[in-house]
């Protein structure tokens, strides 16, 4: 079914940022004595926005300094805008749904500045203009529903006649406890785990309009 709208996460939805943050975040923690790699980095921390992560690192590091995020943040934000490639398939995907006329959205665990630098990397700004979430901009980040609630209300659409668009466990919850109906892609979380909480897998974003019913 043709849905009102279609909210994307964006980070292994549209951008293909994982190696990129989880280096920066896994020589930030080397630096402070928690020695660990990318790809562990993101086994663990996979989803989780940056507030969430914090009790964690402080559980085995020790207090982090009062401007971390903030730090983090622009650093990954910097790299972002110099390095950042889309998933393969991604940027099409979105201006097919866009020339489809259905309104889209972003809601993402990143920081608001990380989130930005992003999508004006990937060219996909102007397309979602201010429908563009951050954790920064709501009460809970995922897996609280609130960001794809937000996102929802802000294209004019009822939860559940949208569809959610996510790569990890926490944020294909989020976009279930909404009340939306979730296509989970494949690239960093294995087909059963979405298809165990009710979403559907899928494994290329080319894929993504004909399983919107657009062609």
């Amino acid at each position: 079914m043709r849905p009102a709208a279609v909210l994307f996460d964006c980070d292994g939805v549209l951008a293909d940022s994982e190696g990129l943050v989880n280096t920066i975040i896994a020589q930030d923690l080397a630096a402070r004595g928690w020695a660990m790699t990318a790809a562990e980095c993101q086994e663990l921390f996979l989803g989780m926005a940056a507030t969430a992560m914090v009790p964690v690192i402080e559980a085995r590091v020790g207090t982090l300094p009062g401007n971390w995020l903030g730090e983090i943040s622009h650093r990954i934000a910097v790299s972002m805008l110099a390095e950042l490639q889309p998933v393969e398939g991604a940027v099409a995907a979105v201006r097919a749904v866009v020339a489809a006329g259905i309104p889209v959205a972003v809601a993402s665990n990143s920081a608001r500045e990380e989130l930005g630098a992003k999508l004006r990397r990937l060219g996909l700004a102007n397309l979602f203009t201010d429908r563009t979430f951050s954790f920064q901009d709501v009460a809970r980040p995922k897996p609280a529903p609130d960001m794809y609630l937000a996102a929802a209300r802000a294209c004019g659409a009822a939860p559940a006649d949208c569809v959610v668009v996510e790569d990890s466990l926490l944020g294909a919850q989020a976009g279930l406890a909404a009340g939306c109906r979730v296509l989970g892609l494949t690239r960093e979380t294995d087909a059963s785990i979405f298809t165990g909480i009710g979403a559907r897998a899928f494994t290329r974003m080319a894929d993504l309009p004909g399983l919107l019913g657009l062609r």
